[in-house]
């Protein structure tokens, strides 16, 4: 079958569009006990079983009709049992997420303002302020979400591509390679092992992309590979322009400070001055997390309506309004901090929906229906290579929270 160009190109940018965004802010910092050497293996592994994971989806899609949505994948094939438990790992990732970015903005929005002011403003005010202007565009019309997400997402690329030019001028080899002996510390990769899987958590597009391309599975396994192919490489670019001009010991610093965006942009200012560049950085890392913030919080939104069965009406949406984003923001302005923890633990529920759950598709499916057209790479082996990963994350995470599993500070 003859690929179309555009479709495939459109595909592509929808996967990339989807995995990057505010999670990538987080990589440095939760990698820095491991530095640079083993972060790039742990990012070839992260994103290789991720990619496994959604072409076994896909091949799990196919068999049903375009249209069809995940929920119903699962249930049809895994029962009421994983349906729900399903369900409960999405709204999770999507309430978590959600109280991230607004953790997160919150501290990129104080950073800013603070040389303004010539004083931080509270971290309550900006959080609020952050938050609600945001959630007044997902009130107000799913289309307005998508015109101001096309110009965000259309400014993050263009500033990201200035910063990490910009950072690379800056990159020092002594800081990649790493300092007083501590570059080979692999212990520390446990504990990354789940925010690395959530910036590659695309997995709910599929579906999506199954009811826009139809049953034409080659085409949309090249959507799969050319997306997470482009988030990879940001992602590799971004940690080596972080770990180039920020030495290792100061990372120390970004965790005790409470490991926000704005505690790694102070940072990173005192290695690129307060110039264009460092601009450019906070501009980036601001839409980063805008983007985010309106994907997830659309999407928790559409969730919550359904699920509390509320019309789309102006009393109707503000109900839903109330329920989706009072939870993540109230815990936004009582715990301002919590950017890195939460994207760890989205990574936990998310190994669930987009990795576990999958896997057990794939070994229904291929048991319900006879093989035809597309089949996901891996053979019999990928089920067990899948499950395998899903739970190595989910175990690693909860050892992490537990103070087992060492953090680098």
């Amino acid at each position: 079958m003859k690929m179309s160009g555009m479709p495939v190109l459109g595909g592509t940018m929808v996967v990339a569009g989807t995995a990057i965004g505010a999670g990538m802010l987080s990589l440095p910092m939760i990698s820095a006990g491991m530095w640079f050497f083993w972060s790039v293996a742990l990012l070839v592994i992260s994103w290789f079983c991720m990619l496994r994971s959604s072409q076994a989806l896909l091949e799990v899609n196919l068999h049903f009709e375009p249209g069809d949505s995940f929920h119903t994948l699962v249930k049809n094939l895994l029962g009421d049992f994983w349906s729900t438990l399903n369900g409960l790992s999405v709204a999770f990732v999507l309430y978590i997420l959600v109280y991230a970015y607004v953790s997160g903005g919150g501290s990129i929005v104080q950073h800013v303002l603070t040389p303004v002011l010539q004083n931080p403003p509270p971290r309550f005010f900006t959080s609020l302020i952050f938050g609600v202007l945001l959630a007044i565009c997902i009130w107000q019309s799913a289309r307005a979400v998508d015109r101001l997400s096309v110009v965000m997402m259309c400014g993050m690329v263009l500033t990201l591509i200035f910063s990490v030019a910009g950072m690379f001028g800056d990159m020092k080899l002594s800081y990649i390679i790493g300092e007083g002996g501590e570059a080979s510390k692999i212990i520390f990769i446990w504990c990354a092992v789940s925010t690395y899987l959530t910036s590659f958590c695309f997995h709910a597009s599929v579906p999506s992309l199954v009811k826009y391309m139809g049953k034409d599975g080659r085409s949309i396994n090249s959507c799969l590979r050319y997306g997470t192919l482009i988030a990879f490489a940001c992602y590799f670019a971004w940690i080596l322009a972080a770990d180039g001009v920020i030495p290792r010991p100061a990372y120390k610093e970004v965790i005790a400070a409470g490991g926000n965006v704005g505690d790694l942009l102070a940072v990173a200012g005192e290695n690129l001055g307060a110039g264009l560049l460092m601009r450019f950085l906070e501009i980036f890392s601001l839409l980063a997390v805008a983007t985010s913030f309106l994907g997830a919080g659309l999407g928790l939104f559409d969730y919550m309506a359904d699920l509390c069965n509320f019309d789309d009406s102006r009393n109707g949406r503000t109900k839903t309004m109330l329920v989706t984003m009072l939870p993540p923001m109230i815990c936004g302005l009582i715990w301002p901090d919590g950017f890195l923890p939460a994207i760890g633990w989205a990574g936990l529920a998310a190994s669930v929906w987009s990795v576990i759950v999958p896997a057990l598709l794939l070994r229904a499916g291929r048991k319900r229906f006879a093989a035809a057209g597309y089949q996901a790479p891996g053979g019999q082996a990928l089920v067990p290579l899948l499950f395998a990963y899903g739970i190595l994350v989910a175990v690693c995470h909860i050892l992490f929270a537990l103070d087992i599993l060492p953090m680098y500070k």
